[in-house]
């Protein structure tokens, strides 16, 4: 709005019209220089010509001449005007088309799970060979776009094969390497202006003719190919990678100098490495420097990597941070899926559990408890990180602290304070964190345990973690139910289940065990049989149950009259083997006579003044000198049993006494 006395020579509107007035004098003055001399011939010739021609007067021409003037310069001026707008528009036109290859190439070598702007460095190195080599500009505008988008075709192979931490199979490989084609056929239905496909097929020839996709031989492959092969490898070899460490600068140089000649252009190289410096300062300019973890106890990579090297490796723009945190996260997860299916071990699956768990959140301790239904708590069966000893084989009852919040009411907790965790532990013990989350682990309606993380340094995990934690969990949970379902199988058939001692399946494995140990060490152990005597007695008079109870009884008799690192095992019925290291002589003498005493002073309550006893009979047998095999060496603690068997029925007297209308005891001689 204008005021009245108020001067609005700084209008906006004003100032608009003054410029264009102003631009049109200065252009109608450059055009009047530099065209005065002609358009001065122009104006005496024309109306003399007519003179004589004609012989008509000059007015009516000097009058018409400065419209004709001033109409040929607004036509001009106004055909410029539209020609610079036009070039505007396709010069923005191709910015936006290049700004566009960008994105994508970025998105993909996102994809790829590498970082630190590889495709940036490779541009520079590639755009800076073209020169050295005197490239056209179109050839140099083709590495810059190449650089790009040579990998391109990767889109069509699979994340897992891209990222896969080891060595690639056959199969993979094969895989792998039709993104040369793939990235040619996309790329092919744009019409570049200039040579930019040949980079695409053939960045993987090598010099020796032994790339692929089409087996090119030395300066058959394109010079923009040869040049992309060589500074992409170079610049890849030096990043950490999810399956190597990233090299040095001289590492990677002796790398390229090992390939000359055999993967790449030898001239190529030469001069890689011969202006690499002043690629680099570039580089550092930009602020795009590599940035690299090496670890020099890692094996170097060999000649023969490079291909699987060149194939593999991409970077990314840190603009793109989120899209990499994407592919990071389904590739951790697709690991820990992968990973979790490997074992059945259940310790294994805890240690993977937690390794896992440290890929996708940050945690100072990790604790995985493990849910008892018939004691009501659960234990820490598995502690890493910090106060990892402190914390070791703690006992949390459901709904006591955050760990038990979530185990009694089965759903994840991250807004409660950790100390809860630890009222129970004294203070001086200095076990304090931040903050904390806890997971309950489930399969169907089965409580499993829980998994707690803590943090001295974040101030709460966030949904974005406990999202993560859940889907870990979920998996998780399904591999520990297997494990924990596999070692109760696993238990099962080594296991007596009336006795819970080990079976005669697992007593056929320790005897190898032990059968090694004494070849190895020159020392012989002892198979002990044993036989109750009279227990059928105590089945027909008390009834099976009572019988087990017996079976159970004894068994516990026997196992404290042996050491902890002998072995026992039900053998089958009421008969036992026991397999007792370094014991000879006298000794064998005096452990049957004291087994033989604990068994026959026992008798077991069945009732008011009702007992019921059994005897024992052993026999042994030496490794080594009465057989070596487990099938010989039982037969002859069997016969030497027998033998003590039918003495104790020639010496044992066994009355049944009868102490009222229902009790029957069986009495056996101290």
């Amino acid at each position: 709005m204008d005021f009245p006395g108020r001067n609005n020579s700084n209008h906006p509107s004003l100032l608009g019209d003054r410029r264009e007035s102003l631009s049109f004098r200065e252009s109608f003055t450059q055009w009047w220089l530099a065209n005065q001399l002609w358009i001065s011939w122009g104006l005496l010739l024309v109306p003399l010509t007519l003179e004589i021609i004609y012989g008509t007067h000059l007015l009516p021409y000097l009058i018409l001449a400065p419209i004709t003037l001033a109409a040929t310069y607004l036509i001009y001026r106004n055909t410029s005007a539209r020609l610079r707008a036009k070039t505007n528009e396709i010069t923005s036109l191709g910015n936006l088309h290049l700004a566009t290859a960008e994105a994508l190439a970025t998105a993909i070598d996102a994809k790829d799970q590498t970082t630190h702007c590889h495709v940036r460095r490779v541009q520079i190195y590639a755009a800076g060979m073209g020169e050295v080599f005197g490239l056209t500009t179109n050839e140099i505008a083709a590495l810059k776009a190449g650089a790009l988008l040579h990998d391109i075709g990767k889109l069509a192979v699979p994340p897992h094969i891209l990222n896969k931490p080891g060595p690639l199979t056959p199969a993979e490989f094969e895989k792998m390497k039709i993104h040369t084609v793939v990235g040619a056929q996309i790329l092919g239905r744009v019409d570049f202006p200039y040579p930019v496909l040949p980079i695409i097929r053939h960045h993987h020839e090598q010099w020796d003719g032994r790339g692929y996709p089409d087996r090119l031989r030395g300066e058959q492959i394109p010079i923009t190919a040869r040049i992309i092969s060589v500074v992409d490898c170079f610049d890849s070899l030096r990043e950490d990678r999810p399956f190597r460490r990233g090299m040095t600068l001289d590492e990677a140089t002796a790398f390229l100098l090992r390939g000359s000649g055999v993967h790449f252009d030898p001239y190529v190289v030469e001069q890689f490495l011969k202006h690499l410096q002043e690629f680099e300062t570039q580089i550092a300019a930009l602020g795009l420097q590599h940035q690299t973890s090496s670890n020099s106890n890692e094996p170097p990579l060999q000649l023969s990597d490079i291909d699987m090297i060149q194939t593999r490796e991409r970077g990314s723009f840190i603009a793109y941070d989120q899209i990499k945190k994407a592919h990071r996260e389904v590739y951790a997860l697709y690991e820990i899926a992968r990973t979790f299916g490997t074992s059945l071990n259940v310790e294994h699956t805890l240690e993977i559990l937690v390794d896992k768990v440290g890929h996708v959140v940050p945690f100072e301790t990790c604790i995985v408890y493990f849910y008892d239904e018939m004691k009501g708590f659960a234990t820490a069966r598995h502690v890493v990180g910090k106060n990892a000893q402190k914390l070791a084989n703690r006992n949390i009852v459901p709904g006591e602290g955050v760990t038990g919040f979530a185990l009694a009411n089965r759903s994840p907790v991250n807004q409660l304070h950790p100390s809860l965790d630890f009222t129970d532990i004294n203070p001086d013990a200095a076990i304090k964190y931040r903050s904390m989350a806890s997971l309950p682990l489930f399969k169907d309606d089965m409580l499993l345990g829980a998994l707690s993380v803590y943090s001295s340094d974040l101030e709460q995990y966030t949904d974005d973690h406990m999202r993560l934690l859940e889907t870990v969990t979920r998996l998780a949970s399904d591999a520990l139910a297997n494990a924990m379902q596999h070692a109760e199988a696993e238990s099962n058939a080594l296991t007596d289940p009336m006795t819970g001692l080990p079976n005669g399946r697992y007593l056929a494995l320790r005897f190898e065990e032990e059968a090694a140990r004494a070849r190895r060490t020159d020392r012989a152990f002892q198979v002990v049989m044993l036989d109750l005597d009279e227990f059928k007695k105590v089945n027909d008079s008390y009834g099976h149950k009572t019988g087990d109870k017996m079976l159970r009884e004894v068994a516990h008799l026997i196992s404290g009259q042996l050491r902890e690192y002998d072995f026992l095992a039900r053998y089958g019925g009421d008969e036992f083997v026991a397999l007792v290291q370094e014991v000879v002589g006298a000794q064998v003498e005096e452990l049957c006579a004291r087994i033989e005493t604990a068994v026959s002073k026992f008798s077991m309550s069945v009732g008011r003044n009702r007992f019921a006893r059994v005897g024992i009979s052993v026999g042994t047998a030496t490794f080594g000198i009465d057989g070596e095999t487990l099938d010989h060496l039982i037969a002859h603690a069997d016969s030497e049993m027998y033998r003590v068997k039918s003495t104790h029925k020639v010496d044992r007297a066994v009355p049944v006494s009868v102490q009222s209308a229902s009790t029957i005891q069986v009495e056996t001689p101290n």
